[in-house]
């Protein structure tokens, strides 16, 4: 063997040992700013949790969470550009932006169904949505603009009948002849904490309110400039509420702990039992396309209910709204229990 050959092959066994020695260049990840519509709380957790699990950086993506609040409006940011993405309530907010010209998208609906519920006293013994209109109902200005709406041109409900609703739940504990608005997530446990009894819950989704609820909202020019960033944020949204429902979830609970100094294990752990007891993530469509999915017949069928209760107008283009672009490729169906 010649020297030669010697000093080549000393040579190229100190260049891969100093390469092994060398720290891995760090990969370089898209910045993405993504703001929520309330505080962080468990119905946002899916989001959390495919931040503080790796998810999102799994997905080439280094993802900031921007929490809402009464004070803050995420979504005139992200309309603004001073965000990327943005959490919807729901697909009335997809339609007023088609009719007020806001160039925003809906990418995907992470809520199947709205949570929006009426709750009642027990000695009242409500059985179905009908029976609540003899009641007084506590509404809050917003759902006397939306769905209440739907529930007049619908089943014939009373204005008459509706009294503000003002986020406390005194009014309704001390009148058994009530019926207080709230999300199936979070007003049943306050109630039966302030007032020691369940209430019964009447879940509007299960009566025809079919809206679309916590949507991934977007710029037009992201989806048109960006497609394959809007892809991997939304597939690893889907992966983080997977994991959020049926796996560990004590990483997203701990960074919505450290969010919101308010929130508590035990309020965490009934929003997530009920989301998945009333199917609010994962039911319907999703059981075959995926969580996030969305059908065109779907929004079609909510778009004729609000315009036939003159929430929304009739000329706009609804189709506009939203886009089924990103979803419904059934990701993440590995990650549901089988049983």
């Amino acid at each position: 063997m010649n020297s030669a050959f010697l000093l080549r092959a000393l040579t190229a066994g100190l260049l891969a040992l100093a390469a092994g020695l060398m720290p891995m260049r760090a990969e370089t990840l898209d910045k993405v700013s993504f703001g929520t519509n309330w505080v962080a709380e468990a119905e946002h957790g899916g989001f959390f949790q495919a931040v503080a699990d790796g998810t999102y950086k799994k997905y080439g993506l280094d993802v900031t969470i921007v929490p809402g609040g009464p004070n803050t409006n995420n979504r005139i940011l992200l309309t603004a550009g001073k965000l990327d993405f943005f959490m919807s309530a729901n697909t009335l907010q997809s339609f007023d932006a088609v009719a007020n010209n806001v160039p925003l998208i809906a990418v995907a609906a992470i809520f199947q169904k709205d949570p929006q519920v009426f709750l009642t006293h027990p000695e009242t013994k409500i059985a179905k949505l009908e029976d609540l209109k003899p009641l007084t109902l506590l509404v809050s200005k917003e759902g006397v603009a939306s769905y209440f709406q739907w529930l007049k041109s619908e089943y014939g409900f009373s204005e008459s009948k509706v009294k503000p609703y003002t986020f406390n739940p005194q009014p309704f504990i001390v009148n058994k002849q009530s019926a207080m608005q709230g999300y199936v997530t979070s007003e049943p446990y306050a109630v039966e904490k302030a007032a020691g009894f369940k209430p019964g819950v009447i879940l509007l989704a299960d009566h025809g309110f079919n809206a679309y609820s916590t949507l991934i909202e977007t710029r037009r020019e992201i989806v048109d400039k960006k497609p394959d960033l809007v892809q991997r944020f939304v597939d690893a949204s889907v992966i983080g509420w997977y994991n959020y429902l049926y796996g560990d979830n004590s990483a997203g609970n701990a960074m919505i702990k450290t969010m919101n100094s308010e929130m508590t294990d035990e309020l965490l752990n009934y929003s997530v039992a009920k989301m998945k007891e009333y199917g609010i993530v994962d039911s319907g469509d999703t059981l075959r396309d995926g969580i996030g999915a969305m059908n065109d017949a779907r929004v079609a069928s909510f778009f004729d209910k609000m315009v036939r209760a003159g929430v929304v107008r009739r000329d706009i283009d609804y189709r506009q709204a939203y886009t089924l672009r990103f979803v419904n490729k059934a990701v993440g169906l590995d990650l549901r229990p089988k049983n």
